[in-house]
């Protein structure tokens, strides 16, 4: 088909007079003309969408999960205090390092030397995998791990590694992975969003781009959820019902009248999606926040009831956090909170034993109690938890209570979701320094958590830039050895 322009004069856009528009093309006529089917489809979504309406209509194949949570680990935990133990650093700890031995960690002093594994670690569960003593809790859920330590980063930055792991580029202006999962699959919940945030009131490196859609449509971004005070703005209606219903019509007509007049417009029609989610969210986001009602068994195994401010709001979004799988969400993330003047809340360049047990304090019975929760009602087999950092930490120091990033083998774990649980997968050498048996990098790992939600990822696909982008780029295997 020719693309040609036909000999129709050229006009001005009425609505933008500096807009000059030129003679209609086949290929113009065509996109103009499937507005009609955006619009069929907006008359519906007055009254009601589905998750159908918009990326995948089903899966690619039969999933083994429907729900994705993540618990992000800002700032880098370090693998060998955690879940990769390495009694050689114990004999060799006080001893100078060798330079040859780490190429990709932020080494700044000549002088550093190895620094051995500040808590114990002891085999856990029936499978006996190995958890230090800085996570009690999490070593009680060790049968369901899946503990993969020979992750690879490309960069020991923590803005550049946030968002590799968020959207699969290291230098941002791509879709975060709740964003593609919410564009993929959408949400059980047409009065939800497909992907939301659980904030603790701090914004990790990288900024917001860690959350965004990008490039795809904007109903994909994340709705963020906070864990002080009201927790999402402008929630509660000013208006009584039939003015909101009056007005939210109004937008509509005035949006659609604009998009017709560009020929089609996503960013609109995403706007509209947007404006009929927040007026149903109102309905729904404060009963699923207020946790008032939870039996104070619930809230006890959470740890809401403690008493430090960080220790309860971060219980009190993963509570939340097994409410919204409940009410149909696909994709949450859980931030952890920023405790004190630091780069990230897991940077421990030094103080990192009074630091990283601060940070196990917060998160590690409520992750537990997540884990536990989920199984206790049926939900852990359908939902994939994902418990992961941007970065490692160096196995030796400038100091004696301090470690740097690391990037070349670290250790994330996964839950639930159809993963292998009381395992390990991967190994660093001896030392902690760098992934020697099955290294994968964050393309796999997202690759492997769209499989387990019955998506290939090499066919969720976006138009865009003249190439059909996707979250893996042109990389990313599934890793099948950790699939039940």
């Amino acid at each position: 088909m020719s693309d040609k322009p036909s000999s129709s004069p050229i006009t001005h856009n009425p609505l933008c007079p500096g807009c000059v528009r030129g003679g209609s093309s086949r290929r113009d006529f065509l996109r103009q003309s499937s507005m009609g089917f955006g619009m069929l489809a907006l008359a519906g979504l007055a009254d009601r969408w589905t998750p159908q309406a918009f990326g995948l209509t089903e899966p690619h194949f039969a999933p083994k999960a429907k729900h994705v949570i993540f618990l992000f680990m800002d700032g880098g935990v370090s693998h060998i205090d955690t879940f990769d133990p390495k009694p050689e650093l114990t004999k060799h700890h006080g001893e100078s390092v060798s330079w040859e031995n780490d190429k990709r960690s932020q080494a700044i002093s000549p002088n550093r030397k190895w620094l051995k594994n500040l808590w114990d670690f002891k085999q856990r569960g029936e499978s006996g995998l190995w958890v230090s003593e800085l996570l009690p809790y999490e070593a009680e859920i060790a049968d369901e791990l899946c503990v993969v330590r020979s992750v690879v980063g490309e960069t020991p930055l923590h803005g550049a590694q946030n968002l590799l792991l968020h959207t699969g580029r290291s230098i941002g202006a791509a879709p975060s992975l709740g964003s593609w999962i919410s564009y993929g699959l959408g949400t059980e919940n047409e009065n939800l969003p497909g992907y939301v945030l659980l904030n603790n009131d701090w914004i990790p490196n990288g900024g917001y781009q860690n959350f965004a859609s990008s490039y795809l449509p904007a109903n994909h971004e994340a709705a963020m959820v906070r864990a002080k005070g009201t927790p999402v703005d402008n929630i509660a209606p000013t208006d009584p019902e039939t003015i909101q219903k009056a007005k939210l019509a109004f937008l509509s007509d005035q949006d659609s009248g604009f998009a017709r007049s560009l020929g089609g417009s996503d960013e609109i029609e995403s706007a509209i999606r947007n404006y009929e989610t927040a007026a149903q969210m109102q309905s729904l986001i404060p009963d699923l926040c207020d946790v008032s009602k939870e039996s104070k068994e619930t809230l006890a195994l959470y740890g809401v009831d403690r008493s430090d401010d960080y220790d309860h709001y971060y219980a009190l979004q993963c509570l939340r956090a097994r409410r919204l799988i409940e009410a149909g969400v696909r994709f949450i993330e859980i931030t952890c909170p920023l405790t004190h003047n630091n780069n990230a809340p897991w940077d421990q360049h030094g103080d990192l034993k009074r630091r990283h047990e601060e940070n196990a304090r917060i998160t590690d019975q409520p992750v537990a109690a997540l884990i536990k929760d989920l199984k206790q009602r049926g939900l852990l087999d359908e939902t994939l938890v994902l418990w992961a950092g941007e970065m490692g930490r160096t196995p030796h120091s400038s100091g004696e209570d301090g470690r740097d990033h690391h990037v070349s083998g670290y250790t994330i774990w996964m839950a639930g979701g159809g993963m292998k649980g009381g395992m390990t997968y991967g190994q660093t050498d001896e030392m902690g320094m760098s992934a020697v048996e099955n290294p994968v990098d964050i393309h796999d790992i997202h690759a492997t958590i769209l499989h387990q939600l019955g998506v290939d990822h090499t066919k969720l696909t976006f138009r865009f830039g003249g190439r059909d982008m996707r979250l893996t780029d042109v990389h990313g295997r599934v890793i099948d050895d950790i699939l039940a």
